[in-house]
């Protein structure tokens, strides 16, 4: 995956509410509403009985599923434990979440030092920078409220080829300002993925894309691309 490609992130995370039989189906929607990415979280909300306990067994159906979809698993690595669990895979990419940038910069270092592209999400510093410019890292902007209503949206880059943010993790409802993203040069796009909007098993559900609205958004989001490319 070249660095000028358009790259779409199905953050699918909790939307399974804990029901690992809807893996293979999220996984299948995502691939066919256009996802380089199917994403879900290693280390939150993960205790006994809780409802993203994913352990070596589910990662491994994750990865399976994927494989059989061909689409990218990517997970954001939330704690130590988390970290040990994917070291065994070779992935492509990791993802490192907002919380964890301030929660635990020691380990989003090790991350790091394997060398892998990791997208880092800054929701929560107002850092631009907090690891440095380095090849592997990709800083996204995002702000941690779900969902982020438009009246709160601040400090949006303007030109994301001037900033230090290479891409833009979403929590608004609908998918404009993601595209308003795109138009501003945003090479990376993670987006909240749901099979069910009025879902209230988690807040995620209501500010995801469905996966027609996730099709719209990687077919009109890379035609925004294809544009820019060419200096329309």
């Amino acid at each position: 995956m070249r660095r000028d490609d358009m790259i779409f992130i199905a953050e699918i995370g909790m939307n399974h509410n804990g029901n690992f039989g809807l893996l293979f189906e999220l996984i299948r929607q995502a691939a066919n509403s256009g996802a380089d990415f199917a994403k879900f979280q290693l280390g939150w909300r993960c205790g006994p009985g809780e409802i993203n306990r994913l352990g070596s067994t589910e990662v491994e159906l994750i990865n399976r599923c994927c494989s059989y979809h061909n689409i990218k698993p990517l997970f954001s690595i939330i704690t130590p434990d988390a970290w040990e669990l994917v070291k065994k895979f070779d992935y492509v990419a990791y993802k490192i979440a907002s919380r964890t940038v301030v929660d635990n910069p020691e380990l989003v270092e090790d991350i790091l030092s394997v060398g892998k592209r990791t997208f880092i999400s800054l929701g929560m510093t107002d850092e631009p920078s907090p690891f440095g410019r380095r090849v592997n890292i990709d800083y996204m902007w995002c702000k941690s409220e779900y969902p982020l209503l438009p009246w709160n949206i601040r400090n949006f880059p303007k030109i994301f080829t001037e900033s230090t943010f290479c891409g833009y993790s979403d929590h608004t409802i609908g998918i404009d300002v993601a595209l308003l993203a795109i138009s501003r040069g945003a090479k990376i796009v993670e987006k909240h993925f749901s099979l069910d909007k009025s879902d209230t098993t988690i807040r995620d559900h209501a500010l995801s894309a469905t996966p027609d609205e996730f099709r719209q958004l990687t077919l009109v989001g890379r035609a925004i691309h294809a544009n820019l490319k060419l200096g329309i």
